[in-house]
């Protein structure tokens, strides 16, 4: 009776999370307005539940667990620094290490944006989480955070498979997808790496946490850590474009359902639903 109601427990943490009840209908919107192919999601969420499954045929996968763990942690920090890839991620990065050196970041939760990671690995900070559909890190990266939580979706399915082993070998993985979810799968809602970090955290957040967006800059110049072959900012492709504009609504929706304190530091402005600080005045918070 006792271990039946701790698996109770476990399994409301994972509908805590999911919100693809409520989301679906933004997602089948976004999927017709960008004229993607939602079947080939569905495709890729099979792939990876199945490289989850194997995992749990070896007793190597607990998606209860997992979550509970990376909730814990979470929690255990006040200060939630979340790091994207565009322009201003290095030069607000080298200003807070040039003020405040490298230990600054091990008193604050560390969630890249898939390839911001890579960033923050060259500089030696320690990551507690990245959020990834694997086409903006390398697998060094991959072994180098404490949770990594790995989308899939229709245009990654090579990706997935190109990282199965890294999936098979790390402990800490949590797979989300943005159709319905399956048991081992989550899905939070959010569409972009950087809109479904907050899409993900809003049920486990308390109230003594304030959100840090850093590198989010959501214009038409992305940064070059967002993919491991460019060597400098890039202009925007129109898709890409787009893929940024939904991300800045998505995350004007989700913020009105966060109570906490929410902030873009040292980013130009974006929308008049957003709060923003100067890497001073960001300073002056912590």
């Amino acid at each position: 009776m006792q271990y039946a109601k701790m698996r109770e427990r476990k399994k409301k943490l994972k509908d805590q999370i999911d919100f693809f009840e409520f989301f679906k209908e933004k997602y089948f919107k976004i999927m017709n307005d960008l004229k993607f192919n939602s079947n080939k999601d569905y495709e890729a969420r099979n792939y990876l539940s199945n490289i989850l499954k194997q995992k749990e045929e070896n007793n190597n996968y607990d998606l209860d667990e997992i979550l509970r763990g990376f909730k814990l942690a979470l929690q255990s920090m006040e200060n939630i620094m979340i790091y994207g890839c565009g322009p201003s991620l290095e030069s607000s990065i080298e200003w807070i290490i040039k003020s405040h050196g490298i230990s600054f970041f091990e008193s604050t939760f560390n969630i890249a944006a898939d390839g911001a990671a890579r960033f923050l690995k060259e500089k030696k900070i320690p990551i507690n989480s990245i959020f990834t559909d694997l086409d903006g890190i390398t697998r060094d990266e991959f072994n180098y955070a404490e949770y990594i939580i790995v989308h899939c979706h229709g245009d990654n399915s090579k990706m997935l498979e190109f990282f199965k082993q890294d999936i098979l070998n790390f402990i800490n993985v949590i797979g989300t997808t943005q159709v319905e979810p399956l048991d081992n799968l989550v899905n939070p809602g959010g569409f972009t790496d950087g809109d479904r970090i907050l899409y993900f955290l809003r049920s486990l957040l308390v109230p003594v946490h304030k959100i840090f967006l850093i590198g989010m800059d959501f214009k038409n110049i992305i940064g070059k850590y967002s993919k491991p072959f460019f060597t400098s900012n890039q202009e925007s492709n129109s898709i890409k474009t787009q893929k940024l504009d939904i991300a800045v609504k998505l995350i004007e929706q989700i913020i009105p359902k966060i109570q906490n304190k929410i902030y873009f530091v040292n980013t130009h402005f974006i929308s008049n639903n957003f709060q923003y600080l100067s890497l001073g005045d960001f300073m002056r918070i912590l």
